[in-house]
């Protein structure tokens, strides 16, 4: 049974950072995509950063330079680092795992990922 619990999430102000963790367990992370995606309110979820065996990374444009995803086996701890954090990053952050996708340009879609943790709330004040 897949069981994702992410924490780490807060108040900061506008240039600061926040370090997100992700404790991941009942899947093998090998055949698993993992990412981080976010969701403020009234806006859709969006896809931030996502992995793939530990070295192979993606991010979405608005955070490329900004933000930093790893993974730690084999406990499967996700983690997202988040420097020079700005309003507009502000949101619900969620660690989410699929199965490896049919194709890889999905690797950002959330639609695409089928388990997800509670998420964590990330304010970024200017």
């Amino acid at each position: 049974q897949v069981r994702l619990v992410e924490t780490g999430g807060g108040s900061v102000q506008a240039g600061g950072s926040l370090r997100l963790s992700c404790a991941a367990s009942g899947f093998s992370y090998e055949n698993y995509y993992m990412g981080w995606f976010r969701q403020a309110p009234g806006k859709e979820r969006e896809g931030v950063a996502f992995i793939f065996a530990s070295s192979i990374t993606e991010y979405a444009g608005s955070v490329k330079g900004r933000f930093a995803i790893s993974q730690v086996s084999p406990r499967n701890t996700l983690s997202l680092q988040m420097n020079s954090l700005k309003p507009e990053d502000s949101g619900m952050y969620y660690c989410a795992v699929t199965p490896r996708l049919e194709r890889w340009s999905w690797r950002l879609d959330p639609k695409k990922y089928n388990y997800w943790g509670q998420g964590t709330q990330v304010t970024v004040s200017s």
